[in-house]
């Protein structure tokens, strides 16, 4: 009881919650339950932030492994100055970062990749967790947001690295803007710098892909309106 105690009295004074703190120190101890927990609480979430964060989604699943074993290998050297997630959180930036680094001096020379950047301008409000969370009810409902979701997923790609790993983790991952700057290693101008920059790219790509995309239905609609009239 008494070792309780002072376990939660250690754990408000590093910052971190009783819970992760007795996670931690099975985690330490060598638990594979404490593990299994671990991946199971934390496997989908890091997957997703890794899939968003790299030129390639099919190679999160190899990234995200790739995660956990370093956790595996370093846990004794987390010792509670962030907090759980954020440390994993880090973790997983650094290896998908590897890989972009990894795709631009190898893979990215055997296919050919066109990556508009967007243009800086004003800050605009974008929901992201809007436009990814699938809350549809109907069949049609359901196929119009997965339209939606795969052109902002696409646009999210296109924006330079430094500025979608902002905007991923505050839009989609829900990181307050002190929790960013922790898990990158910047201060917290850079974190809103970065952040109002990658809004300003994925509006402005979203919006020229929602230009072409009517440009594209536009004569079809035109020709199936007079098909239409003809008959009448």
């Amino acid at each position: 009881m008494q070792a309780g105690i002072v376990m939660g009295h250690l754990a408000s004074v590093i910052g971190i919650s009783t819970e992760d703190a007795a996670l931690v120190a099975d985690l330490k101890a060598g638990s594979e339950d404490a593990f299994a927990i671990l991946i199971a609480q934390y496997h989908q979430p890091l997957y997703s932030l890794i899939a968003r964060s790299i030129n390639d989604p099919a190679d999160a699943a190899d990234i995200t492994q790739e995660v956990f074993i370093k956790v595996f290998r370093s846990i004794r050297s987390f010792h509670g100055d962030a907090s759980l997630r954020t440390w994993l959180y880090r973790i997983a930036v650094h290896e998908a970062s590897n890989q972009r680094r990894w795709w631009s001096r190898h893979k990215k020379q055997e296919i050919t990749i066109d990556s508009p950047y967007g243009q800086e301008d004003e800050e605009n409000n974008v929901c992201l967790s809007a436009t990814l969370a699938d809350e549809a009810n109907s069949p049609f409902d359901n196929v119009a947001q997965n339209e939606i979701r795969e052109r902002v997923e696409a646009a999210l790609r296109q924006i330079p690295e430094v500025f979608r790993t902002v905007v991923v983790l505050r839009e989609i991952e829900g990181f307050s803007y002190e929790e960013i700057a922790e898990i990158l290693d910047v201060n917290l101008g850079t974190v809103k710098s970065r952040l109002t920059r990658g809004r300003s790219a994925l509006r402005a790509l979203v919006v020229a892909e929602n230009s072409t995309a009517a440009k594209k239905l536009a004569p079809s609609f035109a020709l199936r309106t007079s098909e239409e009239m003809v008959t009448q």
